[in-house]
Protein backbone atom coordinates (compact mmCIF):
# COMPACT_ATOMS: atom_id res chain seq x y z
CA UNK A 1 0.00 0.00 0.00
CA UNK A 2 1.24 3.61 -0.60
CA UNK A 3 3.78 4.52 1.97
CA UNK A 4 2.28 6.86 4.61
CA UNK A 5 3.70 10.43 5.72
CA UNK A 6 4.11 9.02 9.20
CA UNK A 7 5.00 5.62 10.53
CA UNK A 8 7.09 5.07 13.45
CA UNK A 9 5.49 4.99 16.60
CA UNK A 10 4.70 7.92 19.18
CA UNK A 11 4.68 10.15 16.22
CA UNK A 12 0.91 10.59 16.15
CA UNK A 13 0.94 11.26 19.95
CA UNK A 14 3.97 13.52 19.35
CA UNK A 15 2.84 15.75 16.28
CA UNK A 16 -0.75 15.89 17.22
CA UNK A 17 -1.17 16.21 20.87
CA UNK A 18 -4.37 18.39 21.07
CA UNK A 19 -5.67 16.59 18.42
CA UNK A 20 -5.37 13.37 20.80
CA UNK A 21 -6.98 15.72 23.55
CA UNK A 22 -9.96 17.05 21.55
CA UNK A 23 -10.45 13.05 20.79
CA UNK A 24 -10.59 11.59 23.67
CA UNK A 25 -13.36 14.28 24.63
CA UNK A 26 -14.98 14.19 21.65
CA UNK A 27 -15.26 9.82 22.43
CA UNK A 28 -16.72 10.53 26.05
CA UNK A 29 -19.04 12.28 24.31
CA UNK A 30 -19.83 10.13 21.95
CA UNK A 31 -20.84 6.80 24.82
CA UNK A 32 -23.42 9.05 25.32
CA UNK A 33 -24.81 9.96 21.48
CA UNK A 34 -23.99 6.86 20.03
CA UNK A 35 -26.76 8.08 17.39
CA UNK A 36 -24.69 11.50 16.52
CA UNK A 37 -22.07 8.97 14.75
CA UNK A 38 -24.71 6.54 13.41
CA UNK A 39 -26.50 9.83 11.46
CA UNK A 40 -22.75 10.93 10.36
CA UNK A 41 -22.37 8.17 8.77
CA UNK A 42 -25.67 7.63 7.17
CA UNK A 43 -24.96 11.04 5.64
CA UNK A 44 -21.96 9.57 3.79
CA UNK A 45 -24.35 6.92 2.90
CA UNK A 46 -26.80 9.37 1.38
CA UNK A 47 -24.32 11.05 -0.18
CA UNK A 48 -22.91 8.33 -2.02
CA UNK A 49 -25.50 7.04 -2.91
CA UNK A 50 -26.82 10.56 -4.48
CA UNK A 51 -23.52 10.56 -6.05
CA UNK A 52 -24.19 7.40 -8.31
CA UNK A 53 -27.54 8.81 -9.63
CA UNK A 54 -25.19 10.98 -11.31
CA UNK A 55 -23.59 7.98 -13.23
CA UNK A 56 -25.07 7.84 -16.94
CA UNK A 57 -28.16 5.86 -17.14
CA UNK A 58 -26.55 3.43 -19.32
CA UNK A 59 -23.52 2.74 -17.22
CA UNK A 60 -26.28 2.02 -14.58
CA UNK A 61 -28.07 -0.34 -16.85
CA UNK A 62 -24.45 -2.36 -17.95
CA UNK A 63 -24.06 -2.70 -14.25
CA UNK A 64 -25.95 -4.10 -13.25
CA UNK A 65 -28.18 -5.90 -15.61
CA UNK A 66 -26.00 -7.90 -17.46
CA UNK A 67 -23.57 -10.41 -16.95
CA UNK A 68 -20.21 -10.55 -18.84
CA UNK A 69 -17.93 -12.83 -20.00
CA UNK A 70 -13.92 -12.96 -18.38
CA UNK A 71 -10.61 -14.19 -18.76
CA UNK A 72 -9.86 -17.30 -16.45
CA UNK A 73 -8.75 -16.64 -12.95
CA UNK A 74 -5.55 -17.77 -11.63
CA UNK A 75 -5.00 -17.49 -8.42
CA UNK A 76 -5.14 -20.29 -5.24
CA UNK A 77 -7.70 -20.62 -2.77
CA UNK A 78 -5.79 -21.91 -0.30
CA UNK A 79 -2.76 -19.36 -0.18
CA UNK A 80 -4.53 -16.33 -0.85
CA UNK A 81 -2.60 -12.96 0.46
CA UNK A 82 -5.09 -10.87 3.06
CA UNK A 83 -5.70 -8.70 0.72
CA UNK A 84 -7.27 -11.43 -1.65
CA UNK A 85 -9.06 -12.56 2.02
CA UNK A 86 -9.90 -9.25 2.11
CA UNK A 87 -11.75 -9.29 -0.90
CA UNK A 88 -12.76 -12.79 -1.59
CA UNK A 89 -16.14 -12.22 1.00
CA UNK A 90 -17.44 -10.33 -1.89
CA UNK A 91 -17.10 -13.65 -4.87
CA UNK A 92 -19.96 -14.80 -3.27
CA UNK A 93 -19.35 -18.48 -5.93
CA UNK A 94 -15.72 -18.34 -5.08
CA UNK A 95 -14.92 -18.17 -8.63
CA UNK A 96 -11.88 -15.82 -8.65
CA UNK A 97 -14.68 -12.67 -10.14
CA UNK A 98 -16.19 -10.12 -8.16
CA UNK A 99 -19.13 -9.05 -10.04
CA UNK A 100 -21.02 -5.89 -9.41
CA UNK A 101 -24.03 -7.67 -8.33
CA UNK A 102 -22.05 -9.69 -5.83
CA UNK A 103 -20.58 -6.80 -3.80
CA UNK A 104 -23.75 -5.56 -3.69
CA UNK A 105 -25.07 -8.76 -2.05
CA UNK A 106 -21.64 -8.37 0.14
CA UNK A 107 -22.55 -5.30 1.21
CA UNK A 108 -26.08 -6.21 2.02
CA UNK A 109 -24.86 -9.03 3.72
CA UNK A 110 -22.84 -6.83 6.38
CA UNK A 111 -25.65 -4.85 7.33
CA UNK A 112 -25.63 -2.24 4.55
CA UNK A 113 -28.87 -0.41 2.91
CA UNK A 114 -29.60 -1.61 -0.58
CA UNK A 115 -29.42 2.14 -2.17
CA UNK A 116 -25.86 2.21 -0.14
CA UNK A 117 -25.02 -0.83 -1.54
CA UNK A 118 -25.50 -0.35 -4.92
CA UNK A 119 -23.76 3.27 -5.05
CA UNK A 120 -20.51 1.57 -3.29
CA UNK A 121 -20.96 -1.01 -6.18
CA UNK A 122 -20.53 1.05 -9.13
CA UNK A 123 -18.14 3.20 -7.45
CA UNK A 124 -15.82 0.49 -6.04
CA UNK A 125 -15.92 -1.52 -9.76
CA UNK A 126 -15.59 1.92 -12.09
CA UNK A 127 -12.24 2.24 -9.97
CA UNK A 128 -10.83 -0.91 -9.19
CA UNK A 129 -12.19 -3.75 -12.02
CA UNK A 130 -9.77 -1.31 -14.66
CA UNK A 131 -6.96 -1.67 -13.01
CA UNK A 132 -7.09 -5.50 -11.94
CA UNK A 133 -8.49 -6.96 -15.38
CA UNK A 134 -5.93 -8.59 -17.26
CA UNK A 135 -4.31 -7.35 -20.44
CA UNK A 136 -6.54 -7.88 -23.36
CA UNK A 137 -9.55 -9.16 -21.72
CA UNK A 138 -12.79 -7.12 -23.86
CA UNK A 139 -14.52 -4.10 -22.76
CA UNK A 140 -16.47 -3.66 -20.22
CA UNK A 141 -13.65 -3.92 -17.56
CA UNK A 142 -16.15 -4.43 -14.90
CA UNK A 143 -15.15 -7.11 -12.84
CA UNK A 144 -12.98 -7.17 -10.32
CA UNK A 145 -10.25 -9.97 -10.27
CA UNK A 146 -9.47 -11.47 -7.02
CA UNK A 147 -5.90 -12.90 -7.99
CA UNK A 148 -4.85 -9.13 -9.33
CA UNK A 149 -6.68 -7.00 -6.14
CA UNK A 150 -2.32 -6.09 -4.90
CA UNK A 151 -3.13 -3.67 -8.43
CA UNK A 152 -5.51 -1.87 -7.45
CA UNK A 153 -4.48 -0.61 -4.01
CA UNK A 154 -4.85 3.08 -3.27
CA UNK A 155 -2.40 5.75 -0.81
CA UNK A 156 -3.01 6.99 2.13
CA UNK A 157 -3.97 3.88 3.73
CA UNK A 158 -2.71 1.85 6.84
CA UNK A 159 0.48 0.45 5.62
CA UNK A 160 -0.48 -2.75 7.31
CA UNK A 161 -0.32 -4.67 3.94
CA UNK A 162 2.40 -4.93 1.81
CA UNK A 163 2.46 -4.08 -2.47
CA UNK A 164 1.33 -7.57 -2.96
CA UNK A 165 -1.22 -7.48 -0.10
CA UNK A 166 0.08 -9.61 2.04
CA UNK A 167 -0.02 -8.96 5.71
CA UNK A 168 2.44 -7.14 8.22
CA UNK A 169 2.12 -8.03 11.92
CA UNK A 170 5.01 -5.35 12.91
CA UNK A 171 3.06 -2.58 11.18
CA UNK A 172 -0.40 -3.84 12.53
CA UNK A 173 1.11 -4.01 15.85
CA UNK A 174 2.31 -0.18 16.07
CA UNK A 175 -0.74 1.19 14.85
CA UNK A 176 -2.10 0.30 18.22
CA UNK A 177 1.03 1.20 19.90
CA UNK A 178 1.22 4.69 18.03
CA UNK A 179 -2.93 5.34 17.84
CA UNK A 180 -4.42 3.50 20.55
CA UNK A 181 -4.45 5.71 23.82
CA UNK A 182 -7.54 5.50 25.68
CA UNK A 183 -7.45 1.45 25.57
CA UNK A 184 -4.67 -0.76 24.48
CA UNK A 185 -6.45 -3.07 22.56
CA UNK A 186 -9.15 -0.86 20.82
CA UNK A 187 -9.27 2.64 18.81
CA UNK A 188 -11.89 5.43 19.40
CA UNK A 189 -13.23 7.32 16.45
CA UNK A 190 -10.93 10.00 17.12
CA UNK A 191 -7.87 7.88 17.33
CA UNK A 192 -8.98 6.32 13.88
CA UNK A 193 -9.27 9.43 12.35
CA UNK A 194 -5.95 10.86 14.09
CA UNK A 195 -4.51 7.78 12.39
CA UNK A 196 -5.89 8.01 9.10
CA UNK A 197 -4.64 11.96 9.16
CA UNK A 198 -1.43 10.70 9.60
CA UNK A 199 -1.08 8.45 6.97
CA UNK A 200 -2.13 10.71 4.32
CA UNK A 201 0.42 11.08 1.25
CA UNK A 202 0.84 13.81 -0.74
CA UNK A 203 -2.04 12.74 -3.22
CA UNK A 204 -5.23 14.42 -1.80
CA UNK A 205 -7.05 12.27 -4.43
CA UNK A 206 -6.00 9.39 -2.41
CA UNK A 207 -6.93 10.31 1.20
CA UNK A 208 -11.68 9.96 0.80
CA UNK A 209 -11.00 5.96 0.12
CA UNK A 210 -9.74 4.96 3.77
CA UNK A 211 -11.77 7.57 5.67
CA UNK A 212 -14.86 5.87 3.77
CA UNK A 213 -14.01 2.53 4.21
CA UNK A 214 -12.44 3.00 8.18
CA UNK A 215 -15.69 5.19 9.09
CA UNK A 216 -18.26 2.25 7.85
CA UNK A 217 -16.29 0.14 9.23
CA UNK A 218 -16.12 1.55 12.50
CA UNK A 219 -19.92 1.80 12.43
CA UNK A 220 -20.78 -1.78 11.51
CA UNK A 221 -18.13 -3.25 13.72
CA UNK A 222 -17.47 -1.40 16.62
CA UNK A 223 -18.83 -1.95 20.10
CA UNK A 224 -21.96 0.06 22.22
CA UNK A 225 -19.36 2.44 23.89
CA UNK A 226 -17.46 3.28 20.91
CA UNK A 227 -14.63 1.15 20.44
CA UNK A 228 -13.20 -0.67 17.49
CA UNK A 229 -11.63 -3.91 18.94
CA UNK A 230 -7.92 -5.07 18.23
CA UNK A 231 -9.45 -8.63 17.16
CA UNK A 232 -12.05 -6.53 15.06
CA UNK A 233 -9.24 -4.58 12.98
CA UNK A 234 -7.52 -7.60 12.31
CA UNK A 235 -10.43 -9.19 10.91
CA UNK A 236 -10.58 -6.11 8.86
CA UNK A 237 -6.96 -7.04 6.79
CA UNK A 238 -8.50 -10.70 6.28
CA UNK A 239 -12.18 -10.40 5.75
CA UNK A 240 -13.26 -12.27 8.26
CA UNK A 241 -14.69 -9.17 10.38
CA UNK A 242 -17.42 -9.33 7.33
CA UNK A 243 -18.23 -12.95 8.04
CA UNK A 244 -19.01 -12.15 11.51
CA UNK A 245 -21.17 -9.34 10.46
CA UNK A 246 -23.15 -11.44 8.13
CA UNK A 247 -23.82 -13.88 10.44
CA UNK A 248 -24.64 -11.51 13.18
CA UNK A 249 -27.31 -9.76 10.39
CA UNK A 250 -28.23 -12.89 8.55
CA UNK A 251 -27.79 -15.79 10.74
CA UNK A 252 -29.66 -18.19 8.73
CA UNK A 253 -27.81 -17.52 5.35
CA UNK A 254 -24.47 -17.54 6.14
CA UNK A 255 -24.82 -21.18 7.30
CA UNK A 256 -26.26 -22.33 4.18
Amino acid sequence: LGAGVFHAPQVGRQLFPDLFKQGHAMHFRAVHSRSSLQATMAGHRQSLAAASLKLPALLLLLIFSLNWGHAVAHFDPANMTELQKHVSFFDRNKDGFITPVETIQGFVAIGCEYAFATAASASIHGALAPQTTPAGTPLPHLTIYVENIHKAMHGSDSGVYDPKGRFLPQKFEELFKTYAILRPDALTLAEMHAMLFAKRDLDPISWAPPEIEWGLLFTLASDWLGFLHKDSVRGIYDGSVFTKLEKKWHPSQSDI
